[in-house]
């Protein structure tokens, strides 16, 4: 059985002559106001944005992703402003790549221009490490999506979506389920399970992501009163690579992280209908959609798809409530502490990243829990396993000490030490 596995494929484009510049920022200029126009005019419909975007020039291969795009602001991101600058997006139906060996760049990509006969192709400088799958895309063997065209300063990226197919791993006979929490105080806690108990929990630590994403705020802010509009872009840029980077760098390690247990199985949370449950009022709910939840559980999959590794998406309900180890419902004492109030649990007071990671992981089997406070939940993962339909609780695991943040840190060993990730910069 295959999947469907997505990548972004990235090149830059080798510098335009004069000419190719200024036809290159006309589309930009162009492009972003029809999406200007387009979102300010409240349009939530294909139809609605097609109605403003008509009389633009502009290639229909930009209208259509306009159409697509702009009532997803609205309906998906929630959106109630444009502050960024925006790539100029194209559909699939619009690319055009052409190769030869013979050429100092071997790629070349037809940029996309209104009216006939007037599009142009200028070079790519591709990344090395993604060449087989640009070769892939002149032989058809991979499917190209969106893609994007984006100015930085002083250069141009061509970011290019695209799709294929891989061998979904098997999930094994006796799986070792490696749970991940994303959250905002730490961005990625994992946590496998043997036997029902928690064992090398990694954390990789969010602070460097939130203070990016404060200082972006705070930083464009204040650039805006300014109107200093080429110090806004500059910035914007930094901090988008670096908060890409975090990401990266995230994923990679938690992929690593599962491959150290035998039969490693994924375990992640289908934040896709949690989110529209949740409300914590416009401030939290801001900040929960500020952080890339989905990218960063996209890229893990992708990352773990390449590696063999199975992954499995479970109902994230009650995960951060949970003791993992009688499956009752506890408290957060503090936004790092998980208080199990059950006498005879022998939880008192838990790391609570690490115990909602366990939580996660122990829902790839459905049959070992139940939600008595809430029966009418289902509890199935994503793929349609069966649905959770004990009553009592599972037995108490064997005893074992509390498992707090602090003697998480102090009791890492140096061998241990590089299980909990930090970004460096």
């Amino acid at each position: 059985m295959t999947v469907t596995a997505t990548k972004t494929l990235e090149a830059t484009l080798a510098p335009p002559t004069a000419h190719k510049e200024h036809r290159l920022q006309r589309t930009v200029a162009t492009y972003r106001r029809a999406l200007s126009e387009a979102f300010e005019s409240g349009a939530n419909t294909q139809t609605a944005v097609n109605d403003v975007v008509t009389p633009y020039t502009l290639t229909s291969y930009a209208k259509d992703a306009l159409k697509n795009y702009v009532p997803q602001l609205r309906r998906t991101y929630n959106a109630s402003e444009l502050d960024d600058d925006h790539p100029v997006r194209f559909t699939n139906r619009g690319w055009r790549l052409d190769h030869s060996e013979e050429r100092t760049h071997e790629f070349c990509w037809r940029v996309p221009q209104a009216g006939r006969g007037n599009a142009f192709w200028i070079p790519l400088r591709i990344n090395p490490a993604q060449r087989e799958l640009w070769s892939d895309l002149l032989d058809g063997d991979v499917s190209v999506g969106e893609f994007r065209l984006q100015e930085y300063r002083t250069s141009w990226v061509l970011h290019v979506t695209v799709e294929y197919e891989v061998a979904e791993p098997a999930e094994p006979d006796d799986p070792t389920p490696v749970g991940f929490d994303i959250g905002e105080s730490k961005l990625l806690t994992g946590c496998a399970l043997k036997d029902g108990t928690p064992t090398q929990p990694y954390i990789y630590d969010g602070g460097r992501a939130r203070h990016l994403r404060k200082e972006m705020f705070t930083t464009l802010q204040r650039l805006q009163r300014r109107d200093a509009e080429w110090r806004i872009d500059e910035r914007f840029t930094h901090y988008q690579n670096a908060l890409t980077d975090i990401v990266e760098k995230a994923s990679r390690e938690a992929v690593e992280y599962a491959r150290q247990f035998e039969n490693p199985v994924i375990v992640l949370e289908d934040l896709s209908y949690i989110r529209e449950r949740l409300d914590y009022g416009k401030w939290m709910n801001r900040r929960l959609h500020a952080w890339a939840f989905a990218r960063l559980t996209g890229r893990i999959e992708d990352k773990a798809l390449d590696a063999g590794i199975p992954v499995r998406f479970v109902n994230p309900a009650y995960t951060s409530q949970t003791c993992h180890a009688c499956n009752r419902l506890g408290r957060r004492s503090t936004q790092a502490a998980f208080v199990c109030p059950h006498d005879d649990c022998w939880v008192t007071e838990y790391q609570a990243d690490i115990n909602a990671a366990a939580k996660v992981a122990s829902r790839l089997n459905p049959w070992g829990e139940s939600l008595p406070w809430k029966p009418a939940d289902d509890d199935s993962p994503r793929d349609g396993s069966a649905r959770d339909s004990t009553t009592g609780h599972r037995e108490s695991s064997r005893k074992s000490r509390q498992m707090t943040l602090g003697d998480f840190s102090s009791e890492t060993s140096d061998d241990e030490a590089s299980l909990v990730g930090s970004p460096a910069f």
